[in-house]
C-alpha cells in the first residue's frame, strides 16, 4: 500500500474552539465561531481527500467535527472513504475556549446507547468504525458484560467495532483488550494508540495486536504538535538534512512501522497538510531510525507533560 493510503485525517484539533495541540492557534481563522471552523473542516478535509487520504478518524467529544464531518460527506459524496469515530467522552466546552471544563469521560453502557444513536443520526451508513475513547485498564468496561454485548451487536450489525488507548499504561490496556471475547468471538477488531519519537512504549503491543489482525491506528504522531513546533535538536538537524520539516520527519518515522496500518495527521489547515504529507518522500535507513531512537522518555514524564499542555 502506498504511503499516503496509510495516512488519515484527524478532527480532534478543527472541529471545536479550543484543544492542546500546539501551534494550532496560528492556522485557524482568528474568529473560531462555528462557521469558521466548519469551513475551516471542509478545506482541510478537501485538501486531505485531494491527495488520496481516504481515512477520517472523529469522535462525539470533537465538538461538533462529527456534524461538519456530515455535512461535508453530503456536499461531496466521496467514494471509498473510511470513517472511524469514537464514544465515550461527551464535549461540554459550550463553544467557549476558558471553558473550565472541555469533555466529561463515562464508559458506561447508557453513555454507549446515547452517543451510538447519535453518531448513526450524523454519520449513518458512512460509519465504518466505532471505537471505545480512551480506554484504560481501569475502564468499567472490562467489567461489564452488557456493555461488551452490546458492542458486538454494532460489530455484527457491520461496524468493525475498536477502542483507542491513553496513559502511561497503554501496553497492558492494550494486550488485556485484545482478550476480549463474546460469544467465543474477539470484541475488538480496531486499536488507536498514542506513538510517537517521545512515547513509543506501546510499540511492542501495537505489533503483538497488528500481528493478531487488528487494525492498528496512530495518533498524536506529532506530540500534539510538540515535535514541529519544538523540535529536539536531534530531530530538527536530521529535518534539515532531509530538506523537510520536523512534522514530515517525525510522521516518516511512524510510516516506518509496517504494523502501523494507519497513521493519523492532525493537520488543521491545508498549509499544515501539505507540510505533513512531505513524510511519504522520506526514507528513513537504520542509523536514522536508531538516532530517532534516542529521544525516548519515560512515559510518565510524557503523559505528565502532555496533561500540563493549555487549552487554547
Amino acid at each position: 500500500m502506498s504511503a499516503i493510503r496509510r495516512l488519515g485525517i484527524g478532527l480532534a484539533a478543527v472541529g471545536r474552539p479550543a484543544y492542546i495541540n500546539v501551534g494550532r492557534t496560528e492556522e485557524l481563522p482568528r474568529d473560531r465561531g462555528v462557521e469558521q471552523l466548519r469551513d475551516a473542516t471542509w478545506r482541510v478535509l478537501d485538501a486531505a481527500y485531494t491527495a488520496g487520504i481516504r481515512w477520517v478518524d472523529t469522535a462525539r467529544s470533537y465538538g461538533r467535527a462529527e456534524e461538519f464531518l456530515s455535512e461535508w460527506l453530503a456536499a461531496r459524496t466521496p467514494d471509498g472513504l473510511t470513517v472511524s469515530s469514537k464514544w465515550g467522552y461527551t464535549y461540554v466546552g459550550e463553544w467557549k475556549t476558558d471553558a473550565p471544563v472541555h469533555e466529561v469521560k463515562d464508559h458506561g453502557l447508557d453513555r454507549y446507547r446515547a452517543q451510538y444513536a447519535e453518531t448513526r443520526a450524523l454519520l449513518g451508513d458512512h460509519l465504518s468504525v466505532y471505537q471505545v475513547h480512551s480506554l484504560t485498564e481501569e475502564s468499567p468496561l472490562f467489567h461489564d458484560a452488557g456493555l461488551q454485548a452490546a458492542l458486538a451487536e454494532a460489530a455484527a450489525g457491520g461496524v468493525r467495532v475498536g477502542f483507542s488507548t491513553s496513559g502511561p499504561r497503554q501496553a497492558e490496556t492494550i494486550r488485556r483488550a485484545m482478550g476480549l471475547e463474546v460469544s467465543g468471538r474477539r470484541l475488538f477488531d480496531t486499536v488507536q494508540s498514542t506513538w510517537n519519537l517521545l512515547e513509543s512504549s506501546a510499540e511492542p503491543a501495537l505489533e503483538e495486536a497488528h500481528q493478531a489482525g487488528l487494525h492498528v491506528l496512530l495518533k498524536e504522531v506529532l506530540a500534539n504538535g510538540r515535535l514541529a513546533v519544538r523540535p529536539p535538536n536531534a530531530l530538527r538537524a536530521m529535518a534539515a538534512e532531509e530538506r523537510v520539516g520536523a512534522d514530515a520527519l517525525a510522521l516518516a518515522a511512524a510510516l516506518s512501522r509496517p504494523w502501523a496500518d494507519t497513521v493519523l495527521i492532525g493537520a488543521v489547515s491545508p498549509g499544515q497538510l501539505q507540510a505533513n504529507l512531505a513524510a511519504t518522500r522520506v526514507s528513513l535507513d537504520e542509523r536514522q531510525l536508531d538516532l530517532l531512537a534516542g529521544l525516548r522518555i519515560a512515559p510518565e514524564r510524557y503523559w505528565r507533560e502532555r496533561s500540563e499542555l493549555p487549552w487554547t
